[in-house]
């Protein structure tokens, strides 16, 4: 779709007159996206706020299908109150989505200027939010708005999780020689336990510092098209180990304590068992993310991913030389592995 066509379809869903709104009122900037293979730009049209459209590659089924669910889940949060963009427009024959101009501030930009300590409040104020919009958005969530799979589940823990790590890193990045099958049987092990945490709530899978805007000093959430049902836990740690962040523990148990305090007033859920819960999609959680580091670098060739390799290979580590992984002795083994051929490389 060119530039033309573009705006064109941006003022029919908006209900603007052509004379109002052409390539000669709008102003169109593109913008560039981190791992995503969809189009962004931004809209300024005469009288009318700031917009960002969002275009999924042409003639791409699943990228339709991604798109569909970031409208249908997008109005859904809108509903129940999370802090979501407000969704203009969406074209479902192309794809086309409007939605509210958050700004160009994340989270991922003040950590980087200010550091983790001194964004405390911006951290706080996204995991009280996690909390109600977990339990908010799963009520009336309906599975068939997803476009990937309806629920994080165990299959999904295996098949897009650990063995994303033992493809993508540590055979198609690293060329390590390993104990496959020790390693697969603890990852199963590891799915087979992280599968019993109740996984009816609402999940993001992406809640991190790049998917969190701050806009008028208030903490914003995109990027959430992948969202599912699943357990509360995942996306605490995705947000808490965030390898672009490097939160330290003092930091992140604070954080634990002012999640578990705002999900008190939404639901009563056993703090004990949380923190069981957490530790094992902790470990799920480093497994995507290293996985996912590991294509973008090598496959898709985006040298920024790279960086944060060692950083989340070093997290992964951490977690599994606590008392409570020490089942996880081959997988430390070959984490242990992929940071020394790292380091080799560098």
């Amino acid at each position: 779709m060119n530039a033309a066509a573009l705006i064109a379809l941006a003022g029919e869903l908006l209900g603007e007159a052509p004379s109002r709104w052409n390539e000669a009122t709008v102003q169109m900037r593109e913008l560039v996206p981190d791992g995503s293979n969809r189009r962004f730009f931004r809209l300024s049209g005469q009288d009318s706020p700031t917009m960002i459209a969002v275009l999924p590659p042409e003639h791409d089924q699943r990228g339709q299908a991604e798109a569909a669910a970031f409208a249908a889940i997008g109005r859904h949060l809108r509903r129940v109150g999370a802090p979501v963009p407000e969704l203009y427009g969406f074209d479902p024959a192309t794809g086309l989505a409007l939605c509210e101009d958050l700004g160009e501030r994340r989270l991922f930009e003040q950590v980087a200027e200010q550091g983790p300590t001194r964004s405390l409040s911006a951290y706080e104020s996204a995991v009280q939010q996690l909390a109600r919009m977990q339990v908010r958005a799963a009520a009336g969530f309906d599975p068939a708005w997803c476009w990937d799979t309806p629920r994080y589940d165990r299959q999904l823990m295996i098949e897009r999780e650990s063995e994303y790590f033992l493809a993508a890193c540590c055979t198609d990045l690293l060329g390590l020689d390993f104990d496959r099958p020790a390693v697969a049987a603890e990852c199963a092990r590891l799915a087979d336990e992280a599968a019993q945490a109740p996984a009816y709530f609402f999940l993001h899978r992406d809640f991190q510092c790049r998917n969190l805007m701050l806009t008028d000093g208030e903490v914003r959430i995109v990027d959430f098209q992948g969202g599912r049902l699943g357990p509360l836990a995942y996306d605490l740690a995705s947000l808490l180990f965030d390898p672009y962040a490097g939160l330290p523990e003092a930091m992140q148990n604070r954080l634990i304590a002012a999640y578990l305090a705002a999900l008190r007033e939404e639901l009563p859920y056993d703090p004990a068992q949380f923190r069981r819960e957490y530790l094992l999609l902790a470990l799920q959680r480093h497994l995507q993310i290293i996985g996912a580091f590991a294509f973008l670098s090598g496959v898709r060739r985006k040298p920024f991913f790279a960086r944060y390799l060692e950083p989340a290979l070093a997290s992964l580590d951490r977690l599994l030389a606590k008392p409570e992984a020490a089942g996880y002795a081959a997988l430390h083994t070959l984490t242990g592995q992929c940071r020394q051929e790292l380091r080799q490389r560098s």
